[in-house]
């Protein structure tokens, strides 16, 4: 496995892990609207190295470690690197922007940098196969499609403290930059460029239209 993508997971974990055991670390490096507007912008970068629980983790790594491949070998490790930590800051800005009247919003995970990461290795590598519970095959851009959809629903439902707003801000940043840095995608993957800007186009409808 790649060395930044071994330094990436397992900082994830380490992070994560000491929150899991550290209620007061857990609350200092948070996403929490109120005390980023009040300076703490550092939460916008802390907050996406913290996860509610293992299998929040577990899911946000293992869908990493499937992806980042792709990107790392199209694109280079310092691209990698770019792509992952745009998208995160990109999850950061969108979840403050809907949610800076909400003082007390709270939200963690690396969803909206791993949901970038999948954005670009599907632009990439659209023939991709996955192995959905290693058992049920899927086209790579319909589980990407439908992760999005899941992801409003979470933001409507509003039932747990998993930063669902993010990984529409990651999708932007991956699907933008990963276009800045490969072009040609737009001539060579033109459907698929197409298909993936569906879920976003649909967040900024319902956003319009005072549904989220």
């Amino acid at each position: 496995m790649n060395s930044f993508l071994i330094t990436l997971i397992v900082a994830n974990v380490l992070f994560s892990y000491k929150g899991f055991n550290d209620y007061s670390f857990f609350r200092k490096y948070e996403f929490h609207t109120g005390s980023i507007l009040s300076g703490e912008k550092i939460r916008m970068l802390t907050s996406a190295f913290l996860h509610a629980d293992i299998a929040h983790l577990a899911f946000n790594m293992i869908t990493l470690y499937f992806f980042a491949p792709v990107v790392i070998a199209y694109l280079g490790n310092i691209h990698f690197l770019i792509i992952y930590f745009s998208s995160l800051l990109f999850g950061s800005l969108l979840t403050l922007i809907l949610h800076k009247n909400d003082y007390n919003y709270r939200a963690i995970g690396a969803s909206g940098a791993v949901t970038g990461i999948l954005y670009s290795a599907i632009l990439l590598r659209p023939d991709m196969m996955l192995g959905i519970f290693f058992i049920i095959p899927m086209p790579a851009y319909v589980f990407g499609i439908l992760y999005l959809m899941y992801s409003i629903y979470g933001m409507r439902a509003k039932n747990d403290n998993i930063g669902h707003t993010a990984h529409f801000g990651g999708a932007i940043g991956g699907y933008l930059i990963t276009l800045l840095f490969y072009p040609d995608l737009i001539w060579l993957q033109p459907l698929m460029v197409i298909l993936l800007t569906i879920p976003i186009i649909l967040l900024f409808i319902l956003i319009k239209l005072k549904k989220l």
